[in-house]
């Protein structure tokens, strides 16, 4: 098919910390040298910050590197920290408060903020355009263009119009290309271009596998004699370490008598009927947490996976034509709770190469061979090394040996400990027959503090044109029904946050594999933990998906 075309300097693909990091500091090295690189973001969401989902605590070390005057430039970093409360949670009831000394020093949040980290990427957008970037919100990246050598040339944007049987509807109107002398990917966790990507080019070689959460967030207007702004919770154990799993979860309080409230699911959990929304429904209902709920009005729900393998599943980073930054390659630091400061300084270090290789009028398709040198010289690594064994001895030992691990790791020995610990186990095989574990009778939801995902899933403005095909794609349409229910009772019923996925039986009593994907919210749990690697999640047509306020 005959495509129009469009080429750039530099084409990053999603606009997130890292690739809107990327898009200014290319742009402001481009002004400091008179040098003029055209720089294009193309965002599949229906504006920047449309799907971006985050607790968050922000670190501000990286933005204080790309805008040093960033107040006085009206960044929407609102709520200082002025608190941290840490809780080791022992059952429904009872909860220990862990005395600050006792916490790795990671986990405390001096001088950070608490922020909605769409709106961080709303502003960044508005930095980047203001320095000359194109910025294309509604379109999705659907797949990598190369060159006859085998570098990457570009990406092509989807189709619209395409109806769900394959016929070109009345509005079709076919996606474009984008070709550029250098691409780079930073779709967050699990992209699919970039899943592509490291195995095209076998850049996962010698590496553990990658290891993912889901984290489910809500937004809620509380008490304002309940508010504290600016206060710090975390908590482990219950509801998860009930059920043989592992994770952690949040309760920040932001501006306007807001909080923000999630539980991350570590996605290496056995027990197949594990159910990470309804995990987090339980978990509202501890007296630690539901003292805040009470009274108060839920506003907004999420969900989305994250990248938490640390610097021993990072892949490698570039290939021919282009660069992998962000959560797209994984560099989130599961020891600090945080990914934004890691993401935007992997986008700044790759700015930087690219540029110089730009200047320097280098062959285009050249792998930048220079940013993995660039990147462990960085303090970026520096962090990621230091705390590299934090996921690993919580998968081994379970969150509270592992914090104690941490504990003396980080605390005592500045992660210098003279060994890596290893977790070579991949998420989506961990799980076992459902006929070996203890089936989980979930309470219903009270619909006052615990929902149910239909109606969650609302609050999340998602939305997809209906007659398109479906992005869900199965890669053996009959393998959940013939494998994965008699083996697994079918777990994609259970871990989509989103209700996608159902077994519905018709008259006859004949089981069928049903997905929804108008609900999905794109978190990419499906591509991740189905025990078969059976189900690929493609991009829909632009403008599809969640769209989160202020998430």
């Amino acid at each position: 098919m005959e495509r129009e075309s469009m080429e750039f300097d530099v084409l990053i693909v999603g606009a997130g910390p890292a690739g809107l990091a990327a898009a200014c500091k290319i742009r402001q090295l481009s002004e400091s040298t008179g040098q003029d690189i055209s720089v294009c973001v193309v965002e599949k969401g229906s504006e920047v910050g449309a799907h971006i989902l985050s607790g968050a605590v922000f670190e501000p070390t990286a933005l204080n590197e790309l805008f040093p005057n960033w107040k006085e430039m009206g960044a929407p970093l609102n709520t200082a920290v002025t608190g941290d409360d840490i809780y080791y949670m022992t059952s429904a009831e009872k909860a220990t408060k862990v005395p600050g000394f006792a916490v790795p020093k990671t986990m405390h949040n001096e001088g950070n903020y608490v922020i909605s980290l769409g709106n961080l990427c709303r502003w960044l957008a508005e930095q980047a355009e203001g320095m000359g970037a194109e910025i294309y919100p509604g379109f999705a990246a659907s797949d990598v263009l190369y060159n006859e050598d085998g570098s990457v040339k570009g990406i092509v944007t989807g189709d619209m119009g395409i109806a769900a049987d394959g016929s070109q509807k009345d509005s079709y109107m076919p996606g474009m290309e984008l070709h550029a002398k250098y691409t780079l990917f930073s779709e967050g966790c699990r992209g699919h271009l970039g899943k592509r990507l490291i195995e095209k080019f076998d850049l996962s070689a010698g590496k553990d596998p990658q290891h993912y959460g889901i984290g489910i967030k809500e937004l809620w207007k509380i008490d304002p004699a309940k508010h504290e702004e600016g206060k710090v919770i975390h908590a482990t154990g219950w509801p998860l370490s009930e059920n043989g799993a592992f994770g952690g979860s949040f309760l920040y309080h932001i501006e306007d008598n807001q909080i923000s409230i999630g539980l991350i699911t570590d996605l290496c959990y056995d027990n197949p009927w594990l159910s990470p929304f309804e995990e987090f429904q339980r978990f509202k209902q501890h007296p630690v947490i539901k003292q805040y709920l009470e009274g108060g009005e839920r506003v907004s729900y999420g969900a989305r996976a994250i990248s938490k393998g640390g610097l021993q599943s990072l892949p490698k980073m570039t290939f021919p034509g282009g660069l992998l930054i962000g959560c797209d390659a994984g560099t989130l630091n599961f020891a600090k709770i945080k990914g934004s400061h890691t993401a935007m300084k992997s986008g700044m270090i790759a700015a930087e190469v690219v540029h110089k290789a730009l200047t320097a009028d280098s062959k285009s398709g050249e792998e930048l061979t220079e940013y993995t040198t660039a990147f462990e010289n960085s303090w970026l690594y520096d962090e990621l090394y230091a705390q590299r064994n934090f996921g690993p001895a919580q998968h081994k030992w379970g969150n509270f040996i592992g914090s104690a691990y941490a504990f003396v790791d980080i605390n005592i020995f500045n992660g210098k400990l003279p060994w890596t610990m290893r977790d070579d186990h991949a998420d989506y095989a961990q799980m076992k027959p459902a006929d070996s574990c203890k089936k989980i009778e979930y309470p219903k939801p009270d619909n006052k503090i615990s929902f149910d995902r239909l109606s969650s899933v609302f609050l999340s403005n998602t939305n997809h044109e209906e007659d398109q095909p479906c992005h869900l794609t199965l890669k053996d349409p009959e393998l959940p029904i013939r494998e994965n229910l008699p083996k697994y009772a079918e777990p994609a019923q259970r871990y989509c946050p989103a209700g996608v996925y159902e077994v519905v039986e018709d008259e006859s009593g004949t089981a069928r594999f049903q997905i929804n994907g108008q609900n999905c919210v794109h978190c990419k749990t499906c591509d991740i933990k189905d025990p078969a690697q059976n189900i690929v999640w493609v991009t829909p047509e632009g403008l599809g998906g969640p769209n989160y306020p202020n998430m």
